[in-house]
């Protein structure tokens, strides 16, 4: 017979459960639409490069510069975006962010040439910036530390499932749309795939609740449960002291994370812009053969990031789990620069694409844990600002190195060695402070 106290725990157990499970399937399948939207706004850049090049007369130092300079719109409002979805609310500022961000996707249709190009490009990176760390941001109000990498998981996995799809859909989009109405296939493919991502910022403003305490759609037990749990670990964090937004600059793992992050992104974003025409490189495919082709190495990454992330929740390690797959990820991509069979270095690409795609969960994991309120609100888009150097440089280096040597393989190499400093940074790192410092993590997100 169970005593009062089995019971109370399993009463306890039930809460838990059934609270965590309700705020899952209540955010996170939003999320992932948002997050499939944003990877395809981003990357179908690549796949219009298969004609759109042509079309308007790009080489490809014009064509790298306009997918880096994505990067540099990003950082100039990151901070300050995710202070405004801090101070107003998720539901208002992401709302406003897909929108303008739909709305330039679509204004890229009518680009005309270089100087047009590096505009709305720009201008990309300025509606979407904040996106990313105001998801993460969000998630801490919801989720408690030992849930967020799946939490993490359950969205981050849609950008790889937009790489996965977006090649098929972008690719079939261009070629047969073509000519209607006198536009070109690339052109209606960013207005078809820019439009969904603006009404998705209509449904946001009506469906997403700001915090907790608005949450009609939990009960009354449950939003109990979830504040004193979330509150508890705002105590452990500000044991030592409330954390102040100066706290987000002083912080140095704030500045390490970012630059290994900002090695990853190198070849993530690298991999992702220039992934097209690298594998049309290989041989005389099709654009939508190349379309397909481009969906196995994110495909990989799924899998990657689903096993991976539920091995770190096990285990409470992000670090040595981080290191690992991008040591894989800069593996497979030097093997790729310098394997002689197109077949094997496709493959190998695949390895690639399986390292660097799985560890965005893990990151955002240790990018959410470190601080609390305003101060987390800046440190996680602080983190995530000066990593977008990786996107600046990953993208318009291909295109520079491809220019004066006329291939890929000196690229992909440099691209490795970035990924191999962005592990012995993951590895190395210190992540929980030192007894007596300003900032305490629990151990359950080491």
């Amino acid at each position: 017979m169970q005593t009062n106290d089995q019971i109370e725990e399993l009463v306890g157990e039930s809460l838990e459960t059934t609270t965590i499970d309700r705020i899952y399937w209540r955010i996170i399948p939003l999320f992932f639409a948002m997050m499939f939207f944003n990877y395809l706004d981003r990357i179908n850049i690549g796949f219009a490069g298969l004609r759109m090049n042509d079309d308007l007369g790009f080489g490809p130092a014009i064509f790298g510069f306009g997918a880096s300079i994505f990067f540099l719109g990003y950082m100039v409002l990151e901070v300050p975006s995710n202070l405004m979805l801090h101070w107003v609310g998720a539901r208002v500022w992401l709302a406003r962010i897909l929108m303008t961000w739909g709305a330039v996707a679509i204004c890229m249709a009518f680009v005309s040439g270089a100087w047009s190009f590096y505009v709305l490009r720009f201008g990309l990176g300025v509606a979407e910036a904040g996106f990313m760390p105001g998801l993460v941001l969000y998630l801490t109000y919801w989720f408690p530390a030992r849930y967020r990498a799946r939490a993490i998981a359950g969205y981050i996995i849609a950008g790889a499932f937009s790489a996965v799809l977006g090649g098929p859909i972008s690719t079939t989009l261009m070629t047969y749309s073509n000519g209607f109405a006198g536009l070109h296939g690339w052109q209606w493919m960013f207005i078809a795939e820019g439009v969904p991502t603006v009404l998705l910022g209509v449904f946001t403003l009506y469906y997403l609740t700001d915090r907790p305490a608005d949450a009609t759609w939990l009960t009354p037990a449950q939003r109990e449960w979830l504040q004193s749990e979330l509150q508890a670990e705002i105590a452990e964090i500000e044991r030592n002291g409330r954390l102040r937004l100066i706290d987000s600059i002083r912080d140095v793992r704030v500045w390490l994370l970012a630059t290994l992050f900002g090695c990853a992104l190198v070849g993530i974003y690298g991999m992702l812009m220039w992934l097209p025409q690298i594998i049309k490189s290989l041989g005389t495919l099709s654009d939508i053969q190349v379309g397909f082709l481009s969906a196995v190495p994110p495909l990989l990454g799924v899998v990657g990031t689903i096993v991976v992330s539920r091995s770190s929740d096990r285990s409470g390690d992000r670090k040595m789990h981080l290191a690992a797959i991008y040591t894989l990820g800069a593996i497979g991509m030097l093997a790729s620069a310098f394997v002689p069979n197109p077949i094997w270095a496709y493959v190998c690409l695949c390895i690639a694409g399986l390292g660097i795609n799985s560890g965005n969960s893990l990151f955002w994991s240790l990018n959410a844990s470190f601080m609390t309120g305003v101060a987390a609100a800046a440190s996680i888009a602080a983190v995530n600002t000066i990593a977008q150097f990786g996107g600046l440089i990953g993208p318009w280096l291909i295109g520079l190195v491809k220019d004066s040597t006329g291939n890929y393989s000196l690229a992909l190499a440099t691209i490795s060695g970035f990924l191999l400093i962005a592990a012995t940074i993951a590895a190395t790192m210190r992540v929980t402070t030192k007894p007596g410092e300003a900032v305490t993590v629990s151990p359950t997100v080491v």
